[in-house]
């Protein structure tokens, strides 16, 4: 009989393996970067480079930015695991029932437990509205323990509301200033009538022949398959909300993660409303497996949860096992969720593209914590024209098959802090893989990140990416003729502050503390 696996304790050697990486410091001097500096008060200064670029604050990710803890919801309802066959209507039913009650005045429906056990879903769960907290009692064997049975590729916990961003009509204005940096959180615009404290808009970069034509992506050499970049499909789209305005002079909560700049079409802002994505949903302490084949086949359980069209919600305490694909997974309508203290372990796939993304992200603020993977191929990843900020910090992987990083066509604003691996990070010029997958993407930053190599390249023009304080090898990447990023203290213990996220967390918590 094969001996059963103790997860939670594999997790907490994962995540002790993190902190030894990660926090240790050797008896050595401390450093600080050249682009920030951590004061003895704990403010930050960010030197900028020769267009005023700076390493952006990336600590308003998450649920509701950071600012609130996740809350601990009472129990509405209380279910148990069909007594034969399967419960996949057990809970969809608790969920519809719990759905149709009001939500409170802290906008939550309320918690249902699912009771220590096994429930077999031949299906897909789904939860369509907000407030509801789907709660285990706990992520390992022995606790609530979800099989995604039987064959059909499929996310088990499919987590949706409805929607798209829709322009308020004649609330577009252009952005005056020839040049916004990286880490600006302000900008002039034409003119701010009708805007007010509060808004929601779309900082929106548009894309252009020019832009793509100076990346050189028009330029790609061609295999079959290969499709150029074409300037109408990279037009980019990133939500913020106004906290300030001051005459033509508008503040955003979030910085900007990619440079506008009028060579390459500027920026403009609009109003906008997303009708139906819903909020305040939370997935935690669960465990969840996948019925498979054999370790190549493919149709069974793909992503044991994916939430899009979704904002101010979380998953955690969590683990995935037998998935084709992921253990969580995070749509281009996912805005603000925090992943925390999950595990991805032992997929089952071909070992090939698309297959294999432990902990995908293509949403917006939305930040992964004590995540950790075992056998996947991009186990945190973004994927093509994902709009930042976006953080994954002090999360593992062992037994890679692929990197880490940003995977294809033009990521912005992404953090990859305290992560090790015992596989690769890169951050390049991908070229003709895939079907065309080019540059990355730009402010890309490795922080105190530990792994067997890295490739950090900066693309042609309008960005940047940095590697600080690596402990691994470097690697020339696919290209050697492309740009170096900024790299500084590679293999060089001491690094202040060790975890620039946390930093620039207490940082922003400081300066808002009344004086």
């Amino acid at each position: 009989m094969m001996k059963k696996i103790n997860y939670r304790v594999v997790a907490i050697i994962a995540l002790s393996t993190v902190f030894l990486f990660s926090f240790y410091v050797m008896p050595s001097e401390a450093w600080h970067s050249r682009w920030v500096e951590m004061k003895d008060d704990h403010t930050l200064i960010y030197t900028p480079d020769e267009k005023g670029n700076t390493i952006p604050d990336f600590s308003m990710v998450g649920y509701f930015n950071g600012d609130s803890e996740i809350p601990n919801v009472p129990v509405v309802k209380t279910i148990s695991p069909a007594e034969k066959g399967s419960s996949e209507n057990v809970i969809q039913s608790a969920i519809n029932e719990v759905s149709r009650l009001a939500p409170g005045t802290n906008g939550f429906r309320g918690a249902i437990l699912l009771k220590r056990g096994t429930y077999v879903v031949p299906g897909v769960i789904n939860i369509n509205a907000s407030g509801i907290i789907l709660r285990g009692e706990g992520n390992t064997n022995d606790g609530t323990r979800i099989i995604a049975a039987g064959e059909g590729q499929r996310s088990l916990l499919n987590v949706s509301g409805t929607g798209k961003v829709v322009e308020v009509k004649r609330t577009r204005v252009q952005i005056k200033d020839d040049y916004v940096p990286v880490g600006a959180k302000s900008f002039n615009v034409v003119s701010t009538k009708g805007f007010k404290k509060g808004d929601s808009i779309i900082v929106y970069r548009p894309g252009t022949d020019t832009w793509i034509h100076d990346l050189k992506m028009d330029q790609i050499a061609e295999r079959p398959g290969t499709k150029q970049w074409k300037a109408s499909e990279y037009n980019l789209s990133f939500e913020r909300i106004i906290t300030k305005i001051d005459g033509n002079k508008v503040y955003i909560d979030n910085p900007i993660v990619m440079a506008l700049d009028a060579k390459y079409g500027g920026g403009e802002i609009f109003k906008y409303s997303f009708n139906g994505r819903i909020e305040k949903v939370g997935v935690e302490r669960m465990y969840f497996e996948s019925e498979f084949a054999n370790d190549t086949a493919e149709n069974h359980g793909w992503n044991a949860v994916a939430f899009d069209k979704v904002q101010n919600s979380w998953v955690r305490n969590i683990t995935a096992r037998h998935f084709g694909n992921s253990c969580v997974t995070l749509g281009y309508g996912a805005r603000n969720i925090s992943v925390l203290d999950s595990y991805c372990y032992d997929p089952k796939s071909q070992i090939t593209g698309g297959r294999r993304y432990s902990f995908n992200n293509d949403g917006q603020m939305n930040l992964f914590i004590n995540c950790h993977a075992d056998s996947g191929r991009h186990d945190f990843v973004t994927g093509a024209r994902v709009e930042g900020p976006n953080v994954f910090v002090n999360c593992t992987a062992k037994n890679t098959q692929a990197d880490i990083g940003p995977h294809h066509r033009w990521s912005s604003g992404t953090l990859y802090d305290n992560i090790a691996t015992d596989g690769e990070i890169n951050i390049q010029d991908r070229g003709n893989y895939g079907s065309g997958h080019g540059w990355t993407g730009a402010t890309q930053i490795l922080w105190n990140c530990t792994a067997k190599s890295a490739t950090v390249q900066s693309p042609w023009v309008n960005g940047k990416n940095y590697c600080i304080g690596l402990k691994g090898q470097k690697s020339p990447g696919r290209f050697k003729d492309r740009p170096d990023g900024e790299w500084e203290g590679q293999n060089r213990e001491g690094l202040q502050p060790q975890s620039l996220y946390y930093a620039q967390t207490k940082a922003r918590q400081h300066k808002q503390q009344p004086k």
